[in-house]
């Protein structure tokens, strides 16, 4: 697949991806991220590897991106066995002009944080579709235990009804007709803001509600962001 003929957002996914690739250095530890884009560099670096190009070690963000780096001959090994990760190559659902992001549209964001925080750089690889202004439009996923879940998503409506956002909708995440579990055992609610005026105050908030397990806002986490383009093209992008 990584030298079939692609245009459009995969074109952009992929060159992002190509670009992230060449700030890696032989040996290093790398958190491998979750998404369409970041499948792309999972599957370069595979191809890098076995090339004899590049030696990395790697810690996964999810269980599918751990199936897809061992398909592609990649070792897996847990994040508790590195002392430190040099970085982290993931996508991103939104980015805003200081490179805050809402990630968690496939559901990992909370192994995606964690590793995220564990990495000496996170760099966040997207097509220029993933662009904004202000975050929210992309629905924010709040990560729910599953005991006392109704009472937890009480306490996220009565939170959001005094937050700066432009839209209050909540909708348990399904799957298939039933209800989308993470890699964790946890619900997802995606919250429908419409535009999140204090991101920064949404997620301190978000954080002490104790159901609540994690959240999609990844605030000043990323060093800089890779953006490719539909016409081939990418370009370096670092907070505002």
């Amino acid at each position: 697949m990584i030298d079939d003929e692609i245009s459009g957002a995969e074109l952009g996914k992929k060159t992002a991806a190509e670009m992230a690739l060449t700030l890696l250095k032989d040996g290093m530890a790398v958190g491998l991220g979750s998404g369409s884009t970041a499948e792309w560099f999972v599957r370069l670096l595979g191809r890098a590897m076995a090339q004899g190009e590049l030696r990395a070690d790697c810690a996964a963000t999810s269980e599918r991106t751990a199936l897809l780096a061992e398909r592609c001959d990649i070792a897996i090994r847990p994040l508790d066995s590195f002392a430190r990760l040099d970085l982290t190559v993931d996508g991103a659902d939104e980015i805003d002009p200081a490179l805050n992001l809402i990630k968690g549209g496939g559901g990992c964001h909370l192994i995606e944080k964690i590793v995220a925080a564990a990495s000496d750089d996170l760099i966040v690889i997207a097509d220029d579709r993933k662009l904004v202004d202000t975050l929210g439009v992309f629905p924010l996923p709040v990560e729910i235990a599953t005991y006392g879940w109704e009472t937890t998503v009480r306490m996220v409506q009565g939170l959001l009804a005094e937050a700066d956002v432009g839209g209050r909708q909540m909708q348990r995440r399904l799957a298939r007709g039933t209800p989308f579990l993470t890699d964790e055992g946890n619900f997802v609610i995606d919250c429908h803001l419409e535009r999140i005026g204090d991101a920064v105050s949404l997620a301190g908030a978000l954080n002490r509600i104790p159901g609540v397990v994690e959240h999609g806002l990844f605030l000043g986490m990323a060093s800089r962001a890779i953006i490719g383009a539909a016409d081939g093209s990418a370009r370096t992008v670092f907070p505002a």
